[in-house]
């Protein structure tokens, strides 16, 4: 936590910060253009965002793109935050922090766990539903297999998808379309990848959510953050989130 922040200390990082949010996803010339910097001091700036876990880069031909990776900003919030808020408070937190355009959305975590422990917490439906809103998720995961995002205390269907990869303890990949409202369900199917790499005694997991059109309603995507951290914490301390919207279907 020390590097976050540190990382989130200085003004021209946060600022980095806010530029990926508001368009994720860009090359260092695109960041570049938009500060009165060096090119190098722009690199630096990256570079210990990086370093602290708040962007994520990947290659893609011969670019490297950078995304915002909010994760690390959920755990402070969950551990120094949440537990002084009011809900209401977290109610206007996440209409704020609504996204206009997004294509890919890109998120890391460590987790001290094993690789095995870590995959079975994805995919078995009743350690799921500790972190992931009291939702359950049902499948056999085995490729072609379909997907249930249930609450069965509540009779509530959530979403649906379909197994695409499956490579236990390393890798999953399945589409996910939600279905609690109206609005969520207009954006129809798009495609989630879970990959595990151990790391010494711990995980690193990147979760990438894409096939997104441009402008997408947030609410398929940015309940991502709250869940991880609610992962990482299950597996490290057995302990559940209360912040309001991991209690949403407890």
């Amino acid at each position: 936590m020390d590097e976050v922040f540190k990382a989130l200390a200085d003004p021209t990082r946060r600022n980095l910060l806010d530029e990926l949010f508001r368009e994720d996803g860009q090359t260092l010339s695109m960041l570049e253009e938009r500060f009165s910097m060096s090119r190098f001091g722009v690199m630096k700036h990256l570079r210990q965002l990086e370093e602290a876990g708040l962007v994520v880069t990947r290659r893609r031909g011969r670019e490297k793109l950078h995304f915002l990776n909010p994760v690390p900003i959920r755990l402070i919030h969950d551990r120094w935050v949440s537990k002084y808020s009011e809900p209401w408070v977290a109610g206007l937190s996440e209409i704020k922090e609504r996204l206009e355009k997004e294509m890919e959305k890109v998120y890391e975590i460590f987790i001290k766990t094993t690789p095995e422990r870590l995959w079975e917490a994805i995919v078995d439906p009743e350690i799921r539903a500790k972190y992931n809103f009291g939702a359950a998720v049902n499948s056999d995961w085995m490729v072609g297999s379909p997907i249930s995002v249930d609450v069965a205390k509540h009779d509530v269907h959530l979403g649906e998808g379909e197994v695409l990869e499956v490579d236990p303890p390393r890798r999953l990949v399945h589409t996910m379309e939600c279905l609690w409202d109206d609005d969520v369900r207009a954006e129809g199917s798009t495609r989630v990848t879970w990959e595990i790499r151990e790391v010494g005694d711990s995980c690193h997991l990147t979760l990438t959510h894409d096939q997104l059109r441009e402008g997408a309603n947030s609410q398929i995507f940015g309940g991502w953050p709250m869940i991880l951290s609610g992962l990482k914490t299950w597996l490290e301390s057995g302990e559940l989130l209360t912040t309001p919207g991991s209690l949403m279907y407890a």
